[in-house]
């Protein structure tokens, strides 16, 4: 099921849909009449625009809330026009597996999308690699990046290219564990760990990263 204001795109990612063998059993304009038609009857991912009526913010996550509160099994994937890190970061840390966010540009690789989608759909955990980027980018009076080593640096670069913990492990010849304790590291530096339930789901995020 899918559900973002703007028909054309709503259309457009309809049809990508089909012709990627999915069946599209629903679609709606707001978060509202997406529960509706979730609540008749449960698809197996619901994808889902992050901005929509009446107020433009954060519908979608909230929409997100309510469907996996009342069918626990529904996928749910997240479309946003631009990366809003701590929209993201909330959806990681609020839900647990089955739930993915990814840029609309990345609906136009059409067998990327459709291998994301299915992902989602099983269960798994999928997120947009320029989330990484951004948290790479990111700059504050104090810059929390001048705390990280040299080696933890190496591991947020290959993060930022979309790998995951396996294959920045192979790249950088260390053990995955090895990876994951600098993963770590990184993220409690970069101030985004506020407690142990948040570090679980981050370390879930990165390791579904797509490589």
């Amino acid at each position: 099921m899918l559900a973002d204001d703007a028909v054309l795109f709503r259309e457009g990612l309809a049809r990508i849909l089909t012709d990627s063998g999915f069946t599209v059993t629903g679609q709606a304009g707001d978060g509202a009449a997406l529960i509706g038609l979730v609540r008749a009857d449960p698809p197996d991912v619901a994808v889902i625009d992050l901005r929509m009526p009446p107020g433009f913010s954060a519908e979608g996550i909230d929409t997100a809330a309510a469907i996996r509160a009342m069918a626990p099994g529904v996928g749910l994937m997240l479309l946003s026009q631009y990366v809003e890190v701590h929209h993201a970061l909330r959806l990681m840390t609020d839900f647990d597996a089955g739930v993915g966010y990814l840029l609309k540009d990345r609906v136009s690789d059409l067998t990327a999308f459709g291998a994301d989608v299915r992902k989602v759909a099983r269960g798994a955990t999928v997120i947009d690699p320029e989330l990484v980027t951004r948290l790479v980018a990111r700059r504050r009076e104090r810059d929390p990046l001048d705390m990280l080593t040299g080696r933890e640096r190496d591991v947020l670069a290959l993060m930022a290219r979309g790998l995951s913990n396996a294959a920045v492990a192979a790249d950088l010849h260390l053990s995955v564990k090895t990876v994951e304790a600098y993963v770590t590291s990184i993220f409690g530096k970069l101030g985004l760990v506020q407690h142990e339930r948040e570090h679980r789901r981050v370390l879930a995020v990165l390791t579904f990263l797509r490589a």
